[in-house]
C-alpha cells in the first residue's frame, strides 16, 4: 500500500513543475535519472511503461547512442525527496540519481515534447543514429560534484553500501571487511578505482560512477543472461544463466537445463522430489556415483541437507539439496574449467536467489525415457578406468590383485565402498597388494597351498566376470593344464579355463578350497592368437614371496580333503572382492 506521504508528495511536485522554470534564473532545474539504454526503441518502451504508473516521465538523449529516462523537472530538494520515497517504495531502481538539465540533449519522450528547446528525437533510421528536428550535440551523462556525491551517498541503504565494497573487492581495489562503512580503506579503494578508470581521484564515487562500478561487477552475470526462472513442475524459482542454458526435459528427481551451444558447456539441474531423511541420504550417495560429481572436492551432509563440490579434468560441479516439509529441493551447477571468476558469481547468484514454490516433480514424469543401468535419471554413472577381481589374504582385509588394477589410479576401491592404497607390487609377476584405508572383516581369507596342484585336476576361479554388474562373484570351472608357463616359467601355471577380463585377479582354488594362485590378465600378442580356453595364473608360492617381503603373514589350509561344491562356493565368495581403478 502506498503511504499517504507518497501521494501528497506526487501532488505537490506536479503542481510546482511550472514554478521550477520561473526560478531557473536562480538555480538549475534537476531531474531524477532512473534508467539509460543504448537502444532508442528500448528506451521508448521503458519510458512508456514508467509513464503508465509515474508522473513527470521524460526521455532525453544523453550523448553518443545512449538515451535516458528521467523524472522531473524538480527543485533540488524535491528531487532528493522523490529519490528517497520512490526508492523506498521500489518504484524506481536503487541506483537512480539526480541529473542536471545542462547534460541533457534532444527529447524523445513524450513524443513531440521539447521542454529544453534542444530538439526532438524522431523515429530513428537506425538505432545508433537518431534524427532530430534541429541539430544538437548531446553532452556526456550527468555527474555530481564531490559534495553532491557525498549527499547522494548518504541515501544508500546498508546493503547498497556493502555491495559497493564487494564490487571494489572483486575488482581488486579493496581487501578489508565488508561492513558498509566507508572508512579510510574504502575511500582509498574508491580513489584507486577512479584512477584506474581515468577519473578524478576524489575518493567519493558519484551516482554515475557507482553505477559503472556495479555494472562492471555484474558484467559476468549479464554476459550469461542471468535471469529469474520459475519451474512450476519442480516447484523452484531462482536465477539461472538463462543465456547459456535452457530447459530440456524432466527425469525425476531432476529438471534438466542443457547448454544452448558448445561455446560454454554449462548445465543446470533442478532437484525436486518428495521424500524423507532416508531419501535425502540416498540421493546424497547416488549423486556421488554420477559423472557430474567429480571425486575431488568437499562433501558435507547434515541432518536435513547436503552439499557436494567437485572438480574434474574439464569442469567444476556444485550441488546442494535440502529436505523441508517432506520435499527435497536443490540444484546442481556444472561449469567448464578456466572460467572460475564467472562461475563463482553465477553460483553466488543462484544460491542467493533459490526459492521454493508449491509443487514437486512427479516420480512418474519422464517415464517414457530410455532406461539404462549406466544412467540415473538421464545422467551417466561414473565408470572406473579398469575393473578387476581380487581376494583377501588376512583378517584385516589386505587384498591381492593384478598389477594393472593399481597402476596410475587416482583412487582404488574395494566392492565400490572402501578405498584402498597400494602397499606393494611386482610388475614381473603381475601382482599388486592393496591395504584398505579402514580395517575390514572378510567373511573368509585365502589359505595358500604349500605344494603345487595335481595336473589335470579340477580347479575353479572366483571373479567378477561382468565387472560387478551381477553384484557377486562368479565361479568358472576348468582344469590345471600345467604347473609352469608356455616358456617354462616356474612361477606361473597354465589353466584350461574360459575366463573373462573381469575375472583377472581372482583366486584359483582346488577341490579342497585351497588357493593355488591368482588368475592373470589375458596375454596380448599381436603375432599369436592363443585358444580361447587358455589362461594363466601366478603361482601361490610367488604370491607368498611378495607377501613375505611386505611383512604379511598368511595361513596354510588346514587339510587337503575335497569339499562339497556349495562349501567351495561359500569360501570363494567370502574372499573375492571387486577391485576398481578410477581416474
Amino acid at each position: 500500500m502506498v503511504r499517504t506521504f507518497f501521494a501528497s508528495l506526487v501532488f505537490a511536485i506536479v503542481t510546482i513543475n511550472g514554478a521550477v522554470w520561473a526560478q531557473q534564473a536562480d538555480q538549475d532545474a534537476v531531474w531524477v535519472q532512473i534508467e539509460a539504454h543504448p537502444s532508442l526503441r528500448v528506451a521508448r518502451n521503458r519510458a512508456q511503461d514508467y509513464a503508465a504508473r509515474l508522473a513527470d516521465v521524460n526521455g532525453f538523449a544523453l550523448g553518443g547512442t545512449w538515451y535516458g529516462i528521467l523524472l522531473g523537472p524538480y527543485l533540488r530538494e524535491d528531487a532528493q525527496r522523490v529519490l528517497q520515497v520512490y526508492r523506498a517504495d521500489r518504484q524506481i531502481p536503487s541506483d537512480s540519481f539526480v541529473a542536471y538539465s545542462r547534460n541533457l540533449g534532444a527529447q524523445f519522450w513524450p513524443e513531440g515534447a521539447n521542454l529544453l528547446n534542444r530538439g526532438v528525437v524522431t523515429a530513428p533510421i537506425a538505432e545508433a543514429e537518431p534524427q532530430t528536428e534541429s541539430p544538437v550535440t548531446p553532452t556526456a551523462p550527468s555527474d555530481e560534484t564531490p559534495a553532491e556525491a557525498r549527499r547522494s551517498e548518504r541515501l544508500l541503504s546498508p546493503e547498497e553500501r556493502r555491495d559497493l565494497q564487494i564490487a571494489l573487492r572483486a575488482a581488486g581495489f579493496y581487501n578489508s571487511v565488508i561492513d558498509g562503512s566507508f572508512g579510510r580503506g574504502t575511500r582509498q579503494s574508491m580513489s584507486d578505482w577512479q584512477v584506474n578508470n581515468g577519473l578524478e581521484a576524489t575518493g567519493i564515487l558519484t551516482s554515475a560512477q557507482r553505477k559503472v562500478l556495479m555494472d562492471q561487477y555484474n558484467e559476468p552475470l549479464v554476459s550469461v543472461g542471468m535471469n529469474r526462472v520459475l519451474d512450476q513442475q519442480a516447484g523452484i524459482e531462482m536465477d539461472i544463466p538463462a543465456g547459456v542454458v535452457r530447459f530440456d526435459r524432466y527425469e525425476p528427481p531432476f529438471a534438466h537445463y542443457e547448454a544452448t551451444s558448445d561455446d560454454l558447456a554449462a548445465k543446470v539441474l533442478l532437484i525436486s522430489q518428495p521424500g524423507t531423511q532416508a531419501t535425502l541420504f540416498g540421493l546424497y550417495d547416488i549423486m556421488q556415483t554420477l559423472e557430474i560429481v567429480p571425486l575431488d572436492g568437499p562433501r558435507e551432509r547434515g541432518r536435513n541437507s547436503f552439499t557436494l563440490e567437485g572438480r574434474g579434468k574439464t569442469f567444476a560441479s556444485y550441488t546442494e539439496a535440502r529436505l523441508e516439509n517432506g520435499e527435497i529441493k536443490g540444484f546442481t551447477l556444472l561449469w567448464p574449467n578456466g572460467d572460475e571468476a564467472r562461475r563463482q558469481r553465477v553460483l553466488e547468484a543462484m544460491k542467493a536467489s533459490f526459492a521454493r514454490t508449491p509443487g514437486v516433480l512427479d516420480a512418474a514424469a519422464g517415464g517414457d525415457t530410455v532406461q539404462d543401468v549406466d544412467l540415473v535419471a538421464g545422467l551417466d554413472v561414473r565408470k572406473p578406468r579398469l575393473s578387476r577381481s581380487g581376494f583377501y589374504v588376512d583378517s584385516k582385509g589386505t587384498v591381492v590383485t593384478t598389477a594393472d588394477a593399481a597402476a596410475g589410479c587416482t583412487r582404488i576401491t574395494l566392492d565400490d565402498e572402501y578405498q584402498a592404497d597400494l602397499l606393494t607390487s611386482d610388475a614381473d609377476l603381475g601382482i599388486a597388494v592393496l591395504r584398505p584405508q579402514e580395517a575390514l572383516a572378510p567373511m573368509s581369507v585365502a589359505r595358500f597351498r604349500a605344494t603345487q596342484g595335481r595336473l589335470q585336476s579340477e580347479i575353479a576361479v572366483a571373479g567378477y566376470s561382468y565387472d560387478g554388474k551381477l553384484g557377486a562373484p562368479t565361479l568358472t570351472f576348468g582344469t590345471l593344464a600345467d604347473v609352469k608357463g608356455l616358456r617354462g616359467e616356474a612361477q606361473m601355471s597354465r589353466l584350461t579355463l574360459k575366463a573373462l577380463p573381469g575375472d583377472a585377479g581372482g583366486p584359483v582354488l582346488d577341490a579342497g578350497g585351497g588357493v593355488l594362485g591368482m588368475l592373470l590378465p589375458s596375454v596380448t600378442d599381436d603375432s599369436k592368437q592363443l585358444p580361447a580356453d587358455v589362461s594363466f595364473a601366478a603361482d601361490a608360492g610367488a604370491i607368498r614371496s611378495v607377501l613375505d617381503l611386505a611383512g604379511l603373514t598368511v595361513e596354510d589350509p588346514a587339510d587337503q580333503s575335497e569339499l562339497p561344491p556349495a562349501e567351495i562356493t561359500r569360501i570363494a565368495s567370502g574372499m573375492t572382492v571387486l577391485v576398481r581403478c578410477w581416474d
